[in-house]
């Protein structure tokens, strides 16, 4: 298979028109857990240009339960193993990555160069966190957020929301893990499905959910 082989697919695909959008637009994902592993790998499927990488973990067996990692990432930091595994589906993509914890006080310096974020954090704190920090800043970002996926209960609760111009938000927004309820792939997936084809939305300049 050639590059051009792939682009032509991505065509027949698409539509010239939409190829050519996405091809020259860019994201960030923050947390490349359950969330952001999906999302990622469902964004470079999509054809989606740029995209950036930012966690500061590793990969654990606890995370092969609803994370896009296999055995042979167990210990890999999740950044180089996630891009390894896009660069497997999208040959053309353009992957950048950074391994580091994001915190209120780098936050805006990590990310300024990508105005569009999902956010795929685990703790309701760092979701907060980086929200309150992007959005107050007027560097003009906008964030695709998550909340409540946990369990096992109907997947036709968690819906997209659009809370104003900025800030778009998954999930059913009660099941946490704090209730007793484990992640599992099963809505984790859903909700992180949500957060992409947002995130595409926007990236083609669709605002309304």
């Amino acid at each position: 298979m050639t590059r051009n082989d792939f682009i032509n697919a991505l065509i027949e695909r698409h539509g010239r028109d939409i190829y050519e959008r996405l091809i020259y637009s860019e994201i960030a994902v923050a947390g490349l857990g359950g969330l952001g592993s999906n999302v990622a790998l469902a964004l470079a499927r999509a054809g989606v240009g740029e995209i950036f990488l930012v966690d500061f973990d590793t990969v654990d067996i606890t995370n092969l339960n609803r994370q896009q990692y296999s055995i042979s990432d167990l210990g890999r930091a999740k950044t180089t193993a996630l891009a390894e595994k896009i660069r497997a589906v999208n040959p053309i993509i353009k992957i950048r990555h950074r391994k580091i914890r994001v915190t209120e006080n780098n936050a805006l310096e990590i990310f300024k160069d990508h105005k569009l974020v999902c956010e795929c954090f685990d703790k309701a704190e760092n979701k907060a966190m980086l929200i309150n920090t992007l959005l107050t800043s007027d560097m003009g970002f906008t964030v695709v957020s998550a909340s409540g996926m946990a369990g096992y209960g109907t997947g036709n609760t968690i819906q997209s929301r659009r809370i104003n111009d900025h800030l778009y938000i998954c999930g059913d927004m009660v099941s946490g893990i704090e209730k007793g309820m484990g992640l599992m792939a099963p809505r984790v997936g859903i909700c992180a499905m949500h957060q992409a084809n947002t995130a595409l939305r926007l990236l083609l300049g669709e605002k309304e959910i």
